[in-house]
């Protein structure tokens, strides 16, 4: 019987930090076991913001580095670099043709990243269908997604079954995979904001790469209140609670537990006993991430060996679709 198959991806942007690890990787590790797994970089859409080229390439490298260093296995899973599989591209031309100015505009996203920018540049603008095209050019059918990107998968739901609908049977139309659980961890500084690898304020994020002593001061500093109790109170206590929602990703531990074992105690006990969690968690990722981005060939080989992978793979869907919106076949050259 052949798997299902899954399919998630993280822009090459900024720094992993514990918000990535618990709302997605820490997922993709454990799912990669009963799923065909598909983890993608996605640095064409990285470049909708402004890249130094340099960086970006590290970061691609780093970033492939750090999937593995927390658990995705290579000889279960396929790491992929997006720009190394053509496909996308050419995909979302096709389903661009087939979505509304007005779906575009109406996503929370853009508005959100573009109501500061002078010139918004038309990447921007389409970024949901180069998303829908990575979903859909595999076949996808379960997508682990944060709840900020919920609104995407709906829209890659819709244009799929759109094209189903004008062209026949050609997509599957993949579902949303949700945690309950660490999806959403929130800024250090500013807890009605989500914890994001791309802020410019580090002290707002707690990297995977981070050195114990800098997580350590992170935490210390992290916002919490003027009280004294420890509860899980998002409305009147949402710094607090996002400490105490980490503490309870990390622990496997309910907040009613958590809450009880610290009646009575100090915000600084909770906040030192977090931070120790935080260093034990990612002690080895780190020192599994210092020896693999040492070894360059080794992870160029897992990214050639990905990108083979996804070649074939989305070239079958690409092909059907070429052939049934009325595409000459390509003749093959030697």
């Amino acid at each position: 019987m052949n798997k299902k198959t899954i399919l998630s991806g993280i822009q090459p942007s900024g720094n992993l930090c514990i918000g990535n690890y618990l709302g997605a990787l820490k997922q993709w590790k454990q799912m990669q076991n009963d799923y065909e797994s598909i983890f993608l970089i996605v640095d064409l859409h990285s470049i909708t913001t402004n890249q130094i080229p340099s960086d970006l390439r590290n970061r691609c490298l780093s970033f492939a580095a750090q999937y593995i260093a927390c658990g995705i296995n290579p000889e279960k899973s396929n790491i992929i670099i997006q720009s190394h599989v053509p496909q996308h591209t050419e995909l979302m031309w096709v389903l661009s043709c087939l979505t509304y100015q007005g779906e575009l505009s109406r996503m929370t996203q853009y508005k959100s990243k573009s109501k500061n920018l002078r010139n918004i540049n038309a990447g921007l603008f389409t970024y949901p269908i180069l998303m829908a095209a990575d979903i859909l050019l595999y076949q996808a059918d379960l997508v682990p997604v944060g709840s900020d990107q919920k609104q995407h998968l709906e829209l890659s739901r819709d244009i799929a079954l759109r094209f189903n609908n004008k062209y026949s049977e050609t997509f599957k139309i993949p579902e949303s995979f949700i945690p309950e659980t660490g999806s959403r961890i929130m800024s250090l500084q500013n807890p009605d904001d989500k914890m994001s690898k791309s802020d410019d304020n580090l002290n707002n994020i707690i990297a995977l790469l981070d050195e114990p002593n800098i997580i350590k001061k992170k935490i210390n500093r992290a916002v919490t209140d003027s009280g004294s109790e420890i509860v899980f109170d998002n409305k009147n206590k949402a710094g607090l609670s996002n400490l105490i929602n980490i503490y309870k990703s990390l622990s496997n531990e309910s907040i009613s537990d958590i809450e009880k074992n610290y009646q009575g105690k100090m915000y600084s006990d909770f906040k030192e006993d977090l931070s120790n969690l935080i260093i034990e968690t990612l002690k080895p990722i780190k020192l599994e991430y210092d020896k693999l981005i040492k070894d360059k060939d080794y992870l160029l080989t897992i990214l050639k060996n990905g990108s083979e992978f996804g070649y074939k793979k989305s070239q079958k869907t690409l092909s059907k679709v070429y052939r049934k919106v009325g595409f000459i076949p390509r003749v093959r050259w030697e």
